[in-house]
């Protein structure tokens, strides 16, 4: 895809997360790969709801910034992801409400943090890894990312938010906005003793669907 179209769509989906308040302020952070293997990055310091296309950080292949604002401090994060995940070719962070509150509850499994509700957050986040909480811009978060050795397109930074690496741009949208939503549903349900999928079910899923799971 031509550079300037994805420009244009980093703007788009970004002001569409905004204005649905997946996320607020200045907080969240996309990379898209480009055809020549380098990145565009949104910049620091600036909301989702007013990027412009022609100020996204730009790096070439060897990683080196070379045109743009000054990228998001969270670079280590997503360096990670396109690192150990060959098919990655876009990740999304956000602060997103649900998750967040999700992530900072004592119960929640480290190693699938969303209960089974819906065969969607199997099929688009297959397992998300709860990691530890890192300061914010911390390259430990990077190392956290690297130590899954690529089995996770998704994992959940406690008392933070998540992050979401998928084959281009749209579908880490997707994908992220299913693990808002999973999140949003466990918290409604908490204490109503619901019907989680069971395992056979959750396997039929990943099987027809060839989902990253184990």
């Amino acid at each position: 895809m031509r550079e300037t179209r994805l420009r244009e769509d980093i703007c788009f989906w970004a002001g569409s997360l905004f204005a649905r308040g997946l996320t607020g302020g200045a907080s969240g952070n996309i990379s898209v790969r480009t055809e020549d293997g380098g990145l565009l990055v949104t910049p620091t310091g600036t909301s989702f709801g007013r990027l412009d296309p022609a100020r996204l950080s730009r790096f070439d292949a060897a990683g080196n910034h070379v045109d743009g604002d000054k990228p998001t401090k969270e670079m280590p994060l997503h360096a990670a992801f396109y690192e150990t995940r060959s098919t990655a070719g876009a990740v999304v962070h956000l602060h997103s409400t649900h998750s967040v509150a999700l992530s900072v509850l004592p119960d929640v499994d480290a190693d699938n943090m969303l209960p089974p509700l819906t065969a969607y957050s199997i099929m688009r986040l297959g397992k998300v890894a709860l990691l530890p909480y890192y300061r914010p811009g911390d390259p430990q978060m990077g190392e956290a990312v690297r130590g899954l050795a690529g089995r996770r397109s998704a994992v959940m930074l406690a008392n933070h938010g998540p992050v979401v690496a998928g084959k281009e741009l749209e579908a880490a949208v997707f994908a992220i906005e299913e693990l808002e939503e999973t999140a949003r549903l466990a918290l409604m349900l908490r204490g109503a003793d619901p019907r989680m999928m069971d395992p056979a079910q959750i396997r039929d899923v990943v099987t027809h669907f060839d989902v990253e799971w184990d």
